[in-house]
């Protein structure tokens, strides 16, 4: 590559992490959901590292997000306790490696206090409002991470994980979670919550991305004397066999849930792999002894002197529910903790054996979305059904990935894939063939996001991707529907003194412009079904992105922009109807 070339591309990448962090920040004003976030960089600083970035690293100018329960240098860290707060002057092992692969951290989020919780509402910052029903929880304990990625403001974010807060959020807001085996990402600069079961985790809202950072941070640090080398199994066999949980362990599911999760299996059948029913009472036994046996010692090993310190903050800056959890884990005595132990290794010898053979454990992810309401009428009831199966996958040294399954009455739903230690591979190869077709769709109207029709869109399983630009080979008009909608034609290159169609009655003529609008993604499915509905003069077809991709897109009949209003100068929809 020739130095002026080179010099060129650098521009060019500058420019492309420039226009990210602009994004970023427009939907953070945008969305205005405050409680995501305990400390948020200022813009200039994050685009001052976005632009530094060598454009060549794996993540390069990529966002992230981090659990303010994990230390980014500079920035402080509370684990959602302001008496607790403390500034690092270095970045947590898994943040410093994400950084050296060109990732640019953009704040602190919140989480339910000391990562104790499954709900993300423990939090004197605020409980985090679901990305897709404000009314509803959004999961903890690692909630402002997984918000902060469901509602597209950074690429992804880093959680942690001792009995589910990888995994339950990652759920409830239609977005992949990855709960490695324990050790393999270093905790060194994480604020444990029980030491020797807690991970890292990684929210995304693709698997190759969630799975692309989870090995970036893997490795031994020579600091962290828990974590261990990557003994990754043998691939997956021919015909891998698919554990299901016995009818009578999927019972008090979610209305529509247990469909949604046969649907599934369905899936992994249709794919060729062996589905069976298989007693996992060992492990849901095991669950229990997190919080309600002797281990919760470990959770007052960790903060318990804080809060004893601190009892006076007991209901203001302290959870109160998070307290009465870390302050009994003081009455336990040793005795009860190696008979628990004991117990646990039974639990672990038996399921072992119940799973002899699977290459992997099918469960949903969690039971049920509960509402805001519903979590503050009964905090511990309510908490206690989000992991029945998340929680016993640490204790029993699994590894575990949440995946998307689809939507129940315009709600995600998500099942997890859980294995032995060191099947990380094993279970990503899994979710990638489960994943659904997807298709990728260019919207520039009334389906844009707080669009009236958007709607259409999140009943078809569709997420948003990301805000995109067409070439400037398109017209935009203003049609005459109900609700008001625009029609997007292509008109390419235009011979002199040649006009576009229906540009008589516009402002512009000849050529045509970039148009703004946002790619959105459907699983194959609902977009079949999104487009069967579609109405007369609307059409589906391909759409050129200034980025050099081409992408599915809403275009126009031609004959229905005669006459009409040509709005191309606006550059959009949105700056159309703002000044309109």
């Amino acid at each position: 590559m020739s130095g002026t070339t080179a010099a060129s591309a650098a521009v060019g990448a500058a420019a492309s992490a420039a226009a990210r962090v602009h994004d970023a920040f427009a939907r953070l004003d945008a969305v205005d959901r405050p409680e995501v976030w305990i400390t948020l960089r200022d813009r200039a600083s994050v685009l001052a590292d976005a632009e530094a970035v060598d454009p060549t690293l794996p993540l390069a100018g990529l966002l992230f997000a981090v659990k303010d329960n994990i230390d980014v240098a500079g920035l402080p860290t509370t684990a959602a306790a302001r008496s607790y707060a403390y500034t690092p002057t270095a970045d947590a092992t898994a943040v410093a490696r994400l950084r050296a692969a060109g990732a640019v951290v953009v704040g602190k989020t919140n989480l339910d206090q000391f990562a104790t919780g499954l709900v993300g509402t423990r939090s004197p910052f605020g409980a985090v409002r679901n990305a897709w029903d404000p009314t509803r929880i959004s999961g903890g304990s690692s909630s402002g991470s997984a918000t902060a990625v469901a509602l597209g403001i950074v690429d992804f974010a880093l959680g942690t994980d001792t009995a589910g807060s990888g995994r339950v959020p990652a759920a409830l807001g239609n977005l992949v979670g990855v709960k490695p085996t324990k050790g393999l990402v270093p905790n060194t600069g994480v604020v444990p919550a029980c030491r020797s079961q807690d991970c890292v985790t990684v929210f995304a809202r693709s698997l190759d991305l969630a799975r692309t950072a989870a090995e970036l941070m893997a490795g031994p640090d020579d600091v962290d004397p828990l974590a261990r080398p990557d003994l990754a199994l043998a691939d997956l066999p021919a015909v891998p066999r698919i554990a299901v949980p016995l009818p009578s362990q999927l019972e008090g599911l979610a209305p529509g849930w247990a469909e949604a999760f046969a649907a599934a299996v369905d899936r992994f059948r249709a794919l060729g792999h062996r589905v069976v029913e298989v007693d996992i009472a060992p492990l849901l036994d095991a669950a229990t002894l997190l919080y309600d046996g002797a281990f919760v010692a470990e959770r007052y090993a960790a903060v318990g002197a804080h809060i004893e310190a601190h009892r006076d903050e007991i209901g203001a800056d302290l959870d109160p529910s998070v307290a009465a959890i870390v302050l009994g884990g003081a009455r336990p005595t040793a005795a009860e903790l190696f008979a628990d132990q004991e117990r646990l290794d039974a639990f672990g010898a038996a399921g072992r054996a119940a799973l002899a053979g699977i290459t992997a454990l099918l469960t949903p992810t969690t039971t049920w979305h509960p509402t805001l309401d519903q979590v503050a009428a009964d905090p511990i009831g309510a908490n206690s059904r989000m992991g029945r199966y998340t929680n016993f996958a640490n204790l029993l040294d699994m590894a575990s990935l949440a995946v998307p399954a689809g939507f129940v009455d315009g709600l995600p739903f998500g099942v997890m894939l859980t294995g032995p230690a060191f099947s990380d591979r094993r279970l990503a190869a899994l979710a990638s063939a489960f994943a659904a077709p997807t298709v990728d769709l260019l919207v520039v109207g009334a389906h844009l996001r707080d669009q009236p029709l958007n709607g259409q869109l999140v009943a078809s399983g569709g997420s948003f991707v990301r805000e995109a630009r067409t070439t400037p080979d398109y017209r935009l008009y203003a049609l005459d529907t109900v609700p008001p909608k625009p029609g997007l034609v292509r008109v390419g290159p235009v011979a002199s003194g040649a006009a576009a169609p229906g540009s008589g009655s516009g402002s512009g003529s000849g050529s045509g412009s970039g148009i703004v609008g946002e790619v959105w993604r459907l699983p194959a499915a609902g977009f079949g079904t999104f487009v069967a509905a579609l109405p007369a003069p609307m059409a589906i077809g391909t759409v050129a992105l200034d980025d050099g991709t081409d992408v599915t897109g809403f275009l126009v009949e031609p004959f229905a922009v005669e006459g009409a209003e040509d709005i191309t100068h606006h550059g959009g929809w949105r700056a159309y109807r703002e000044q309109s």
